[in-house]
């Protein structure tokens, strides 16, 4: 966890031209809920790569380096992810609350980034 004062790092993951790249970002700006925070997009071209940034599917969001929605076991890959949803639905990013969830767990608040 941050220590006060200090910002989460949000990290996003995508192959080019990553179709749910627009509604990972979308939804990421309706999580922090209007503030401006920096958000590194790295785009990830091979498995080498893939392996080493931690990328289990594409998008991929870390926190601080972490992926808060690792399933156990999922291996390193550029072919698209699902994200489950509580109400089990399924698309190719984090709820908004999902995200609101994670980001508060990494230490992310009005503290220290969120305010």
């Amino acid at each position: 966890m941050n220590q006060p004062g200090t910002t989460t790092r949000i990290t996003v993951l995508t192959v080019p031209n990553c179709p749910n790249a627009p509604l990972i970002r979308e939804r990421i700006a309706d999580a922090l809920e209007g503030r401006t925070v920096p958000v590194e997009w790295i785009e990830v071209n091979d498995a080498d790569e893939a392996t080493r940034q931690g990328m289990t599917g594409s998008p991929t969001l870390l926190l601080d380096g972490i992926d808060p929605f690792a399933n156990e076991g999922a291996e390193p890959s550029l072919s698209c992810r699902i994200y489950r949803h509580l109400d089990g639905t399924m698309d190719g990013a984090p709820a908004v609350a999902d995200l609101r969830r994670a980001l508060t767990a990494s230490g992310f608040s009005e503290t220290n980034g969120m305010g």
